[in-house]
């Protein structure tokens, strides 16, 4: 049984979740909170400390500190993109969206924090997380009741009445209160309090990665609109051009110009293209319905804002946060964090239920056969007691409840770390995406800029009859592809800054609470 306690008679080595459970005791390197410590000895002297000031058994918790890294990424790795500027340990704003300069992106922002549904169920978890701490603190002050009871009744003839006067009928009014207290001597009920404010936080954070994740969706979302669009619009200008190309060479081959295998090739390469469209419409009709669903707004009420890449733009300036900050910013981690609270605590309560329960009472009131007697002085009473249990033989239970509570909380620092390290995970990929995605923009771009030339040469030699429909027809879908590619490069740099801003906390710490909610 390990316990840590307030007072110095109780000098257990105190624990920290900072490294690889272990504590050292008697010079002598011990697993993680040893079930057996040597207690006995100080025993007397602790419960005497305890009944004075008491003793919280368990461990105190202390966060696990950032951990000892300079960098997100290898010094030999490239960060950001050439053209944009990586401000290492600038802060982000509350509302980061706002870097894209779009109107109707921000608008639709702000709805969505006001209308979706989930947003609004994390918002109650945190109320009623609340609510639940501060009822536990109720624990820490004394239980008064009061009682009014009248009963009456009849004795037999056999039997004597209860009554001075002899009657067999009878009344008796009773007004009492109770007062009760269970003096926390070895810190339960602290430890519960203290559990129950870690899951607070908990909900707390659970709330502001709510947040993120619906600000971050609307912004993905909005992004692969205008993307969608910008292929749409590319793909109509395709269809337009092998349209075009089509009739040409019908004329051709009305005049004998063109062979009819020509003709037909350039059918097959207009229906491809034709293909294409209907499933990038499917999907911007999909897209619109989740942009529609994440605004908390049904489907038939689709919203109005439309996106176009053309009408965002990329921020010149990105802020990177330090290693060191991440861990204060991302909410994932600070709601890991008090989940490691929550557990740590729980060693506590478990340890406590080992050991003696005291509990105090105290009632008085006024019994009298007539309610008019009812406060006379001879009808007063009242009653003190205290009662010190101790479970002595339960097969191993609590000893069990607290090995559960010790793996549940190595658990918890397991899950921490792993939040922790995903954290990074997700810094390095956005900072390597946004770098890949601007040398990726800009193979695009030329490679767009060569594949035009090329058609248009070809559209001229295929005029002068110097070479083949096959020739113009592969410069066209070059040229398609190259359309393609250019465009979803541009969202995939837009998606990926998103990612950053998601991947560093999203700024939560510098918005401003919406009305009616405190933090």
């Amino acid at each position: 049984m390990t316990r840590q306690c307030l007072t110095p008679a109780c000098d257990e080595p105190r624990w920290s979740p900072t490294s690889p459970a272990s504590v050292k005791v008697r010079n002598e390197t011990m697993p993680y909170l040893p079930t057996k410590p040597a207690w006995r000895a100080r025993g007397l002297a602790c419960l005497t400390a305890a009944l004075l000031s008491g003793c919280a058994v368990g461990p105190d918790f202390v966060a696990p500190p950032a951990p000892p890294v300079k960098g997100f990424l290898p010094s030999a790795a490239k960060t950001g993109a050439p053209d944009e500027h990586m401000a290492v340990g600038a802060d982000i704003p509350g509302q980061w969206w706002e870097v894209y300069h779009s109107q109707a992106l921000k608008t639709l922002v702000e709805r969505a924090l006001k209308q979706n549904a989930d947003l609004q169920a994390a918002q109650a978890a945190l109320r009623a997380a609340r609510e639940n701490g501060v009822a536990t603190r109720g624990a820490l002050f004394p239980t008064v009741s009061a009682g009014f009871n009248p009963t009456g009744g009849r004795t037999g003839s056999d039997l004597s009445s209860p009554l001075a006067s002899g009657a067999q009928t009878y009344s008796l009014t009773t007004a009492q209160l109770t007062v009760a207290y269970s003096p926390d001597v070895f810190g339960l009920t602290r430890r519960t309090i203290e559990s129950a404010d870690a899951q607070t936080r908990m909900a707390r954070f659970q709330l502001e990665a709510a947040y993120l994740t619906l600000t971050s969706n609307v912004v993905n979302a909005a992004i692969q609109e205008a993307s969608l669009r910008a292929q749409i619009e590319a793909t109509h200008k395709i269809i337009a051009a092998e349209t075009e190309l089509l009739g040409v060479l019908r004329r051709q081959f009305n005049l004998g110009q063109a062979a009819v295998a020509e003709v037909l090739a350039q059918e097959a390469a207009l229906a491809q293209a034709e293909q294409t469209l209907p499933p990038l419409e499917k999907a911007l009709g999909l897209d619109r319905d989740l942009l529609t669903a994440l605004t908390g707004q049904y489907s038939n009420d689709e919203i109005i804002e439309k996106f176009e890449l053309r009408s965002l733009q990329l921020p010149h300036t990105l802020p990177v946060s330090l290693p060191s900050a991440l861990v204060q910013h991302r909410p994932d981690i600070r709601a890991a964090e008090a989940n490691l609270n929550a557990a740590s605590a729980l060693i506590g309560v478990a340890t406590a239920n080992r050991l003696p329960l005291i509990s105090l009472t105290a009632s008085g009131g006024s019994s009298a056969a007539s309610l008019a007697n009812l406060f006379v002085p001879a009808t007063a009473f009242y009653a003190l007691g205290g009662n010190v249990s101790q479970t002595i033989f339960d097969a191993g239970t609590l000893f069990h409840k607290q090995k559960q509570a010790e793996a549940e909380f190595d658990q918890a620092y397991a899950q921490y770390r792993s939040t922790v390290i995903g954290a990074f995970q997700n810094v390095a990929d956005a900072l390597r995406a946004i770098e890949a995605d601007a040398r990726a923009e800009k193979a695009a771009q030329t490679s767009e800029a060569a594949a035009l030339k090329s058609l248009a040469v070809v559209r001229k030699q295929l005029e002068l009859g110097q070479v083949s429909t096959i020739i113009l027809l592969n410069a066209q879908q070059t040229y398609s592809q190259a359309v393609l590619a250019l465009v979803q490069a541009k969202a995939s740099r837009y998606a990926d800054t998103a990612a950053l801003f998601q991947a560093l906390g999203g700024g939560w710490w510098n918005r401003t609470p919406p009305q009616g909610e405190t933090w």
